[in-house]
């Protein structure tokens, strides 16, 4: 915990500028002697210095990130404070899971509104789904952390990631890129920028990126003779496939013109087309009788989830578990077990009244189709008096298949989710009082049509049915405005305000496998004899409704001691909208949950010292964050109907949660730079729903990490082979997080409990918590100084540290804990052509 007497130490945004190459258009030209640079941002609607804006953000170019080999935006959280990004897990499939601050999302679910607001060019994205995006052409990344009530866009309660595109020049220039590593890496990039008249300029952009999977996926029947396991192979090889390949593709047009000399227009397409694998995931836990209830007590060992070869029941138990403390297996030799998965996504369980719809098998996907159309208008009215336009569609379809890393099934799924989206944006923006008062007032609209469909398969509930489609149609509205005034040349005071309108309907549509109507019970929802699924029958056709109204404000001042030193200190809130149970199993689940809000206070200082060699950014921030929306697993047991199984949004209590973020850079020589952030957090509940949650005071939300650091140097040698070499080392960590809003640090579960898996082990150890990790990555890089090629050799995860991104944790309900490791160490070789 930290005190009052510590927040002076808090941290805010960043210039990380890893390479003394020149930022394009939107970048201040470096003097010639050596300094830490300079970055514009738009963050508060007008071009501004990071260093002179008054708030937490962290700028990074399109050059520093092709330094350290970043491709997509989760890679970026290595270096921001306080943000965790990481790709979803193969269970919510082709996304990402955001945090800020303690603040963010995991469900992808059109239902929830995101904590962190993503953005392209600054069009709205609203799931997470989709969101893990390409850094392709990418001029620079901005990150906001804070609440973003009153600026650009929608209400963000945690921050935003925005992305800007390089907009199209007209000088001729292009690229290609093309890297070979690991797991057979296969990447390749590149853009041409043409002058197609005097004022129409086209930019082509495009990347694929391609890798084999690095979790085996293996029989166990091969690989084990005479276990008893009926085999899935079709051949006399053991490997049924691999986990956590990719096969991506992009491209973007974009065309800017220029009609009259105060008009610009910046009209874009683009289309991003995935065909994964699904998601690495590993079984680190498993301990389950695995069969169908027999009587409403007890299991029935004529009802498995799996029989046999000798027609006997098989449990999940350690023999599943390739690798780690609950691990009994016998990992054949070649296979390193930490990377092996015996899932079949074949569940071979007979069927029978109750489970009428056996066998299933799913095909091992995570696919992509997301594209979109955007358009810019930017009018200089008059010389203080500039109007912004910004218009855009977008729309996705995407799939993915999970299944648990084991040959006996307790839950298989596959998912899908479409949306399509429309957003208007407009800002006024000018200045008045002889230039001392900036002002931008506008408008967002925002509608977007969501629809989920799922074949849900929970053999350790007893249904199995079709989820879906449910569609979400959802409306934002909002207008705002933003006014800053220099009181003196020193001393700047912002202002800010949004009202906002939110409303969300949310329409269940449940039906048997072969879409027939699913019939009520006529009893206790589970005993044998019951029509199939018939727990789920009052579900159907149910209609929720969500609408509010909020306005919400920001007021900062900053103050410029000298054109070295800046500090600043803000008061904003913020909120996320509320909503309806997406994924209620039985009709006491389908609930609402209500808004969550949030009063933030920051105060910080930036400052270029020594000739501007040294950057050194600090910010504290302490925020009143109440009805905070988690999605817990732990649902009341009432109505007659069991309390598993649960997946629901609810307002868990409310917490205080403060925390410090320091940024610097260091520029001593030419040719050297350093480069290093850390942050802490302490989040404290205040009040908590235990009874209906799980959650305790002592907890904290997932993906929330105490500690996190970074630091990074680059050595660059001149006139080596008639270019530049360079040397570039990162490291990064993060301490412990947990995966859900009920912390289990080690839970030691009995294995013969009349459920248990029974096995080699008389205990196994559950656990929702991911310990925490160090990653170092290097890279070396020459670059020609006459004809344009540049050639790299990186390694990442230098130390190959084992660790996990995400877990899905069900110990309690379905008797499994999945990991998604991370990748080994891997390297990678990259050849570029700037023409």
């Amino acid at each position: 915990m930290i005190g009052i007497r510590g927040l002076y130490l808090s941290g805010a945004c960043v210039a990380m500028i890893a390479t003394a190459t020149t930022v394009h258009a939107q970048t201040e030209q470096p003097k010639k002697d050596v300094t830490t640079g300079e970055i514009v941002v738009t963050a508060q609607f007008r071009s501004q210095k990071l260093q002179d804006t008054p708030l937490a953000i962290t700028a990074m170019t399109g050059a520093s990130l092709a330094a350290r080999g970043q491709t997509n935006v989760a890679e970026v959280a290595a270096q921001t404070p306080n943000v965790t990004l990481t790709p979803q897990n193969a269970y919510l499939g082709p996304g990402i899971i955001a945090f800020i601050r303690g603040v963010g999302q995991t469900d992808p679910n059109f239902a929830l509104e995101p904590g962190v607001g993503m953005y392209i060019d600054d069009v709205y994205l609203p799931t997470l789904t989709g969101s893990l995006l390409d850094l392709m052409d990418l001029d620079r990344v901005e990150v906001l952390r804070g609440p973003q009530g009153t600026l650009s866009g929608r209400n963000s309660l945690g921050g935003s990631i925005k992305l800007y595109s390089v907009k199209p020049q007209g000088n001729g220039k292009g690229m290609v890129e093309g890297t070979y590593g690991s797991f057979n890496r296969i990447d390749m990039r590149g853009f041409f920028d043409l002058k197609l008249a005097d004022n129409l300029f086209l930019r082509v952009s495009g990347a694929t990126k391609n890798r084999d999977g690095y979790v085996k996926r293996l029989d166990y029947a091969k690989t084990h003779p005479g276990s008893n396991v009926p085999t899935q192979a079709t051949g006399d090889s053991p490997v049924l496939g691999t986990l956590g390949g990719t096969s991506f593709t992009a491209g973007k047009v974009a065309l800017r013109w220029q009609p009259a000399s105060n008009v610009e227009v910046n009209v874009s397409g683009d289309y991003t087309r995935q065909r994964d694998e699904p998601g690495a995931t590993v079984l680190i836990y498993g301990n389950s009788i695995a069969q169908f209830a027999g009587s409403p007590v007890s299991k029935s060992p004529a009802r498995p989830w799996l029989r046999g070869t000798n027609g006997a029941p098989i449990p999940l138990n350690c023999a599943f578990v390739a690798s780690g403390v609950n691990s009994c297996d016998t990992v054949p030799a070649g296979y390193d077990g930490r990377y092996v998965s015996y899932a079949t996504f074949f569940d071979n369980a007979a069927s029978d009244s109750q489970m009428p719809y056996k066998p299933l098998a799913l095909n091992p996907h995570s696919n992509l189709d997301n594209y979109g159309f955007a358009g810019t208008i930017d009018w200089t009215i008059a010389e203080d008096l500039a109007l912004k336009s910004i218009s855009a569609y977008r729309h996705y379809t995407s799939s993915w298949a999970f299944a648990e890393g084991a040959p006996v099934q307790p839950s298989m799924l596959e998912q899908a989710q479409a949306n399509t989206q429309w957003s208007e944006e407009i800002r006024l923006s000018g200045k008045a009082l002889n230039r001392r008062l900036d002002y931008t007032v506008g408008g967002f609209y925002f509608h977007a049509k969501g629809t989920y469909t799922g074949r849900i398969d929970l053999n350790y509930a007893g249904i199995d049915f079709l989820h879906g489609p449910d569609t979400t149609p959802a409306t934002n509205k909002a207008v705002f405005a933003n006014v800053s005034g220099k009181l003196t040349d020193a001393l700047t005071i912002t202002g800010g305000v949004r009202a906002s309108w939110d409303t969300k309907d949310y329409t269940y549509s449940r039906h048997n496998p072969d879409g027939s109507t699913i019939l009520p019970c006529t009893g206790y929802p589970f005993v044998v004899g019951q029509p199939a699924n018939c727990a789920i029958a009052a579900l159907n056709g149910l209609n929720a409704h969500f609408e509010k109204q909020r306005t919400d404000w920001r007021i900062a001042g900053d103050y410029r001691f000298s054109p070295q030193l800046m500090v600043y200190a803000q008061v904003s809130t913020g909120y996320r909208a509320g909503g309806v149970n997406p994924r209620p199993f039985y009709i006491n689940q389908a609930q609402s949950f209500q808004p969550e809000t949030i009063v933030a206070y920051e105060a910080g200082f930036k400052s270029d010292l020594f000739d501007r060699k040294l950057r050194f950014n600090v910010s504290a921030f302490y925020n009143d964050y109440k009805n905070i929306i988690l999605t817990v697993l732990n649902c009341p047991n009432n109505l007659g109907f069991p309390s598993t199984p649960c997946l629901q949004p609810k307002n868990v209590g409310s917490a205080h949660v403060k925390g410090i973020e320091i940024e610097t850079m260091i520029r001593p020589t030419a040719g050297l730079t350093f480069d290093a952030s850390l942050s802490y957090l302490d989040f404290k509940y205040t009040t908590v729903d235990t009874a209906s949650t799980g959650v305790a005071a002592n907890m904290v939300p997932p993906y929330t990490p105490n500690w996190k650091w970074n630091a990074g140097v680059q050595y660059d040698i001149p006139d080596v082979l008639k270019g530049t070499l360079s040397f570039r080392a990162d490291g990064n960590y993060q301490s412990h997080i947990y995966v859900d809003p009920t912390n289990v640090d080690s839970a030691v579960v009995s294995t013969t409990t009349p459920t248990g898996g029974g096995g080699a082990l008389a205990t196994q150890v559950a656990t929702n918590r991911i310990n925490g990790y160090f990653l170092g990555n290097g890279r070396i890089t020459w670059k020609s100084a006459a004809d344009g090629w540049t050639a790299s050799v990186e390694v990442r995860n230098i130390f190959n540290k084992y660790y996990f991104t995400s877990m899905t944790a069900n110990y309690v309900s379905i008797g499994t804990v999945s990991g998604a490791p991370g990748l080994p160490r891997t390297w990678a070789v990259t050849l570029k052509k700037d023409f």
